[in-house]
Parts: C-alpha cells; structure tokens; sequence
C-alpha cells in the first residue's frame, strides 16, 4: 500500500495564524492538473441526525474518520486528499441557536446531563466515588493546564480561563471540564503519495506519515446505550486496530519518551477511558502518579487549545504534525470521541 503522507497542516483560530502554505500547495497540485480529493468535517449548522453525504464526516471522531478515508483513498490510487473543517462558532450563530444546535440529544437531555449519567455508570464499574472522580478531573486539568503554559507562544496566565468555570455546572462537572470552544476555526491538512510529495518538492523532513487508524463505531448514541458506551470495549478495540496497523506497541514507546499524545479531553470520562483501555494506567488509582510524570496532550487540550465543534481532533493532528516535524519524539497518536462516545477513533502518525 502507497505511503499516505500529510505534507501540510494549517489553521486559523480568531483570525489568528494562515492557511497559506496548504492553499499555496493546492494552488500547484491544481496547476499540475492533479485532481484533488476534498473531505470536509462538517460544521455545527448541519444537522445532526441527517444523513452524512459521501466525502463528509461528523462528531468529535469526524477528523479521525477523514483521516482514515484518506489513507485509504491515497492506496486506492487517488494521488492528493485534502481534509478542511472550519466552524465559526464564536462569529457564525447567535447564542440561541448555538443552544439549539448542540442540543443533540433534545432540549430535555443536554450533552453536560449525559455526560453525568455516563461518568456514573464508568465509575460504577470502575468501583471508584464521585468524590474521586472529581479529583481525577481537577489532576487532568492542571496536567492540560501546565502543557498549555509551557509552550513559548503563551505567557504565564494568558488564555485561562475566567473563574467562573472552575465552578460546578452539574453534580460532576466544573465548567473547564466541559470544553465546548467558542472560537472561529478554520484547519486543512494536506494528504499525497510520497511520489507527488517528491514532485511538489517536500522533502522527508517534511512530511509525517499516517502509520496506522483504527475505528469502532456503536449501533446507536445517546441515553440508551450508556451502558455500552461506559464499557469503552469499542475504544479499546479501536486503539489495537490502530496499533496493529501501525506496527507500533504505542504504550512501550510512550513510556520510553518516543511517542506523543493527544487524548480528546472534553469531560474527564473520556480521557480516563482512554489511559485505561491503552494500558497507560492499569487502574483510576494509578492516574495522579501517571499524570504527575506524562502530559496527556500536546497542547493542553480543547479545554485550552480549543478547534469549535467537529474539529478539535482536526486541530490536534495539525499540532501532532507540527509537533512531530520540530520534536524529537517519531510517534504521535490522536484520539476522537463522537457524541456521547459512540464513535471512537485513533490515529497514529510518525515521522518519516
């Protein structure tokens, strides 16, 4: 199978950073008469219980999803596959119709609820208390936290969020947990064959390769099967097939400081899911000393980060590229999480 190579990875956030060096490689692939395949990860205006024309993705897992249909594409033939979402939630919709619009599971069944009955069914069979539970979430947070200030571009304080949303929203969850960015996003990588990469020019220090993408999706989302979704056998099923595929034991490489991690950090449950099914903590009990000693994110995650809607997963693999190009580690992995978890996806990307 050809080598699915991302070549470029651009965005904009508030208007600020360009999308000029993946528009620029467009602009030469379409001069070269290359056809250019588009996948597009759709907004919040689309609806949600609509059928996903072909080429569109949706939910939290949309970007791992293109992300595997263009590798798939690129060993079909198809020589150059481009992924863009963008989501202007902060300019694009009035507050009322942000409500509406996320209010997937109905008016009467808001996502924080869900979340909640689905945080007490993991931690029923995780034999673990409320009480820990929130101070899991207090540990994760400070670990997003101190990643996201330690990176150069942010000054000490900048971008935290006010103090209001360190309060509780419901009998779990503080509002920094919940992570529903109000931002105007706007990303696109770039996907081509190592063939095309060596006709536009890129060289090998350039480009990361899409190693490996497993996917698991449930027959259906929401109240009615939270107790399949709590169990994450999905999750792990989708983190062996990613693995598998990529010839990588993800875990070992991680712990041996060569692998990077970009976990989905929108409510506690599920990055506690995902160290748990990964075999980077063993049990809830292990994760303060884990959290003490790993960062679960390279960019302090969509509580900070942020990436509006469908695309923090999008914004986490054009961080993991960049990341990987300027890093010593040769292994990234990212992790989405669709819906209440019905869909989950992991990916996993390495230096050439």
């Amino acid at each position: 199978m050809s080598q699915a190579l991302i070549v470029a990875a651009a965005r904009t956030q508030d208007n600020q950073g360009s999308l000029q060096h993946c528009l620029d490689l467009e602009d030469r692939l379409r001069a070269r008469g290359v056809a250019l395949r588009e996948l597009v990860i759709e907004p919040l205006s689309t609806d949600w219980h609509s059928p996903e024309p072909e080429d569109h993705f949706r939910s939290g897992c949309a970007p791992i999803e293109a992300l595997s249909r263009a590798r798939e594409l690129i060993g079909e033939g198809v020589p150059a596959v481009l992924i863009r979402g963008e989501d202007l939630i902060k300019s694009g919709y009035s507050r009322d119709d942000r409500l509406r619009l996320m209010a997937v599971y109905g008016p009467d069944y808001p996502l924080t609820e869900a979340y909640t009955d689905l945080t007490e069914r993991f931690l029923a069979r995780q034999d673990h208390s409320s009480d820990s539970f929130r101070d899991l979430a207090r540990g994760l947070f400070d670990n997003y936290r101190a990643t996201f200030l330690a990176q150069a571009s942010h000054a000490p304080g900048a971008n935290l969020p006010a103090e209001h949303w360190f309060e509780p929203v419901t009998r779990l969850f503080r509002g920094v947990d919940c992570a529903n960015p109000m931002v105007d996003f706007s990303g696109r990588l770039l996907v081509c064959t190592a063939a095309l990469a060596d006709d536009l020019g890129v060289g090998p220090d350039e480009r990361i390769e899409i190693r490996g993408v497993g996917l698991r999706r449930l027959a259906g989302d929401g109240r009615d099967y939270i107790d399949e979704i709590a169990g994450y056998d999905h999750l792990r099923q989708a983190y062996r097939d990613s693995c598998e595929m990529a010839g990588i034991d993800f875990a070992a490489r991680f712990r041996a400081g060569d692998a990077l991690l970009e976990a989905y950090t929108c409510f506690p449950v599920v990055p506690m899911a995902f160290l748990l099914v990964s075999g980077l903590v063993d049990v809830l009990d292990a994760m303060p000393d884990f959290l003490a000693r790993h960062s679960v994110t390279i960019t302090g995650g969509m509580n900070l980060a942020r990436g509006a809607w469908n695309n923090p997963a999008l914004n986490a693999l054009i961080s993991m590229h960049h990341r990987l190009l300027q890093g010593e580690e040769h292994i990234g992995l990212v992790h989405g999480n669709g819906g209440l978890g019905y869909r989950q996806g992991v990916a996993l990307l390495a230096r050439t």
